[in-house]
């Protein structure tokens, strides 16, 4: 029977793995599909960023509340999952608790911290959905269809795991004292809570309610891995790298465009180095038009709507949602890449700047201010996606707003937005000479 289980087993994590491998290989081939970007400089600020963002969620704690209950949820994900080490290990070589012979005390004491952790991530994913649910935080609950499905599911998952470990628990203890393949490892303070509820079973009963919350456990850890990468929540993981590759530079600064200032600089007599390739599009008008660092940001999104909540247009009412922008080009690279698999051509169904993704109007509608890039807790920057939009339109295809146009050519002709020769820039000064006389 313990072989049956040990291949049981063996074949679950060799169908979790494959699934795995197969999603973790889609999204980077998608993200790959982006223009090259260097992202190689000033390794110590990036690293710095990681370790402070990415890891100590600085930016989470604007908001006190929701960042404790994150972080409760993020230190229980990752601390539990240590755990995860022993099932593993016990799945695979037909063992039980492998690692409570050796520790002994110690590892009565790491259970009970997992256990406390579990507790603290059930009462943050209640929190979580009471929040998204009930109470009134409009950036939550203008969320629709499988995107509020999404995050209602991904924290009733982890409820039920969590339950499970302490049914798991549970029942272990009463079997220490019943069967000999349970290892004594001492008392677990928070699952002893639930021990009332299986007291009055049999020995068969409990061995089966025991080892069904253990394969409950592992199984659901594997599958929610494979879901994540289907879900908003790859941002578990999508986090430190998009932290790490983030832009450093000061936030207000507009990269120009190559192109651009190489054609500028030889009008003027500059060295303008080695001319550049044929270029294919100014700007950007689909997602492989946009850098690698731009895709990777729309998989780490987090859709928790702290962009959109502090951008000026969305609260004026204009159409812009910098959240929608980071879930439209998702969605777009993401068709792309299937169109590629299933060997038809890349670009077939709508441009990501389209009416039926990112439409003119929301693009219009930024004002650049970079409220959105601070505002997102792992550094990403819808604003550079909008930039490469609005570039396209103005340059590829004179479809900018016609004061804009107006304005872009007084621009060129005059070197100022106004309609006046440069010689007469300074009359206004005249007039104050002529007053101080």
């Amino acid at each position: 029977m313990e072989y049956i289980s040990q291949i049981a087993f063996l074949l679950v994590l060799a169908i979790a793995g494959y699934f795995l491998a197969q999603r973790i290989g889609s999204i980077k081939k998608n993200i790959n599909l982006g223009k090259e970007v260097d992202r190689s400089d000033n390794k110590g600020q990036r690293w710095k960023n990681t370790l402070l963002i990415a890891f100590g969620q600085k930016k989470m704690f604007k908001k006190l509340i929701p960042a404790i209950l994150h972080l409760m949820i993020y230190v229980g994900f990752l601390v539990i999952n240590l755990e995860v080490l022993e099932f593993i290990i016990d799945g695979v070589a037909g063992t039980h608790r492998i690692f409570a012979p050796f520790l002994g005390d110690a590892y009565t004491i790491a259970i009970n911290i997992f256990e406390f952790l579990a507790v603290l991530v059930l009462v943050s994913c209640v929190a979580f959905l009471l929040r998204r649910n009930v109470l009134s935080v409009p950036r939550l609950r203008s969320l629709k269809g499988w995107p509020k499905l999404d995050g209602n599911l991904i924290l009733v998952i982890e409820i039920i795991l969590m339950f499970a470990i302490l049914t798991m628990n549970a029942t272990d203890q009463l079997l220490q004292g019943k069967d000999d393949h349970y290892v004594q490892t001492g008392s677990f303070f928070f699952s002893s809570f639930l021990m009332p509820i299986f007291e009055g079973m049999s020995v068969e009963a409990l061995v089966f309610t025991e080892r069904f919350a253990w394969w409950f456990h592992i199984i659901g850890i594997l599958a929610f891995a494979v879901y994540v990468t289907y879900s908003k929540h790859l941002h578990i993981f999508m986090a430190f790298p998009n932290t790490y590759f983030a832009r450093i530079t000061p936030q207000g600064k507009m990269n120009n465009m190559d192109e651009v200032t190489t054609e500028v600089k030889s009008m003027l007599g500059m060295d303008a180095g080695d001319p550049p390739a044929e270029v294919a599009r100014l700007g950007a008008k689909d997602a492989t038009d946009l850098t690698w660092v731009n895709l990777m940001n729309a998989y780490a999104c987090t859709e928790c709507g702290r962009c959109t909540a502090e951008c000026p247009a969305n609260i004026t009412g204009k159409k812009l949602s910098p959240r929608k922008i980071m879930m439209d080009t998702r969605d777009r690279i993401t068709e792309i890449g299937d169109n590629i698999k299933a060997g038809k051509e890349a670009e077939e169904g709508s441009p990501l700047f389209s009416d039926d993704y990112i439409s003119a109007e929301e693009l219009n509608a930024c004002t650049s201010c970079n409220a959105c890039v601070e505002a997102c807790p792992i550094n990403i920057n819808p604003l550079d996606i909008i930039l490469q939009g609005r570039r396209y339109m103005a340059m590829e295809e004179s479809s900018s707003p016609q004061s804009w146009n107006a304005m872009f050519q007084n621009v060129e002709t005059s070197f100022a937005p106004w309609k006046f020769p440069p010689t007469d820039r300074f009359k206004w000064a005249d007039k104050l000479k002529e007053e101080e006389k």
